[in-house]
């Protein structure tokens, strides 16, 4: 089966948000693309479709899903998997991801998206379960790593090994979150850039920018939460930077869905961002 491949330019991208409508159908601005959430967009009609709609003629469109669970221990829900081309086949988007969690047990839905264990019995699952998935859309699926918390005393495999090996056995690429790499480095006194440094980017079809809340945990260290509700944070632009440097340029979403600020602070984010690809070295820049 020929999966739809097409990508993102080589931009930074905004998540796009219903209460910007008017400020961005002001003047359209130039950002490299829009994101949504697809469980967002998998009804009939409203006003939603219709700003997206408008949105989807102007600038390249990326789909995100947030409820696909692919990493759960029983089989996908097919009506999601029905509802999920539905969107797609709508707006065929330039580019579809999802994430390496689970968010699904039996007939209940949990409001997170939860880590797994990286065993030889998880990863042919989820590897069955992307198969599934991009034969059924027919799109080439962008699978995301995840921020943790917690680990498993039972993983065998290294996470970036897990990904790498999904991707080898189902022809997936991957999302690139550098705020998830961040987030789950210093929670578990992990080096982020010796992870980056071992990160297959030749399969990334897009990066994810976002900024963090901290805290700490019950013995006094530091946590770090992935809360999608602030500006980039330094430590986490500087990450982006270093992936950049290997990489060139790459599709890179400003992630904000939470106290979400007006329009204008997104773009100047999506500016950065753009700012810090242009600034690439010419021999890093790939097609």
């Amino acid at each position: 089966m020929t999966l739809n491949q097409t990508t993102l330019p080589g931009r930074a991208g905004l998540g796009f948000k219903p209460e910007h409508f008017e400020a961005i159908a002001r003047d359209w601005p130039d950002v490299g693309f829009f994101e949504v959430h697809a469980e967002n967009y998998m009804g009939d009609g409203g006003a939603p479709h219709r700003m997206l709609g408008d949105i989807a003629e102007r600038y390249p469109l990326s789909l995100h899903g947030v409820g696909l669970s692919i990493g759960s221990a029983g089989p996908l829900d097919r009506k999601h998997l029905k509802r999920l081309r539905g969107a797609l086949d709508r707006y065929k988007p330039q580019s579809f991801s999802e994430h390496l969690a689970w968010s699904t047990h039996d007939s209940g839905f949990l409001n997170d998206l939860l880590p797994l264990p990286y065993t030889p019995e998880t990863l042919d699952r989820v590897v069955e379960h992307v198969d599934t998935v991009q034969q059924e859309t027919g799109y080439r699926l962008l699978l995301e790593n995840p921020s943790t918390y917690i680990l498993f005393a039972e993983s065998s495999i290294d996470e970036i090994d897990f990904l790498d090996r999904i991707a080898e056995r189902t022809g997936c690429g991957l999302l690139l979150d550098v705020n998830n790499v961040m987030v789950s480095a210093v929670n578990h006194g992990l080096d982020p850039y010796a992870y980056i440094a071992r990160f297959p980017l030749f399969r990334v079809g897009e990066i994810h920018l976002a900024g963090y809340d901290e805290t700490t945990d019950g013995a006094g260290e530091r946590l770090l939460i992935d809360a999608h509700g602030s500006r980039v944070s330094p430590d986490v632009f500087a990450l982006y930077q270093a992936v950049l440097a290997r990489s060139g340029p790459l599709p890179t979403l400003i992630e904000w869905d939470n106290d979400i600020p007006d329009f204008a602070v997104l773009l100047e984010e999506a500016r950065h961002a753009d700012a810090a690809m242009a600034s690439v070295s010419p021999s890093r820049k790939r097609a």
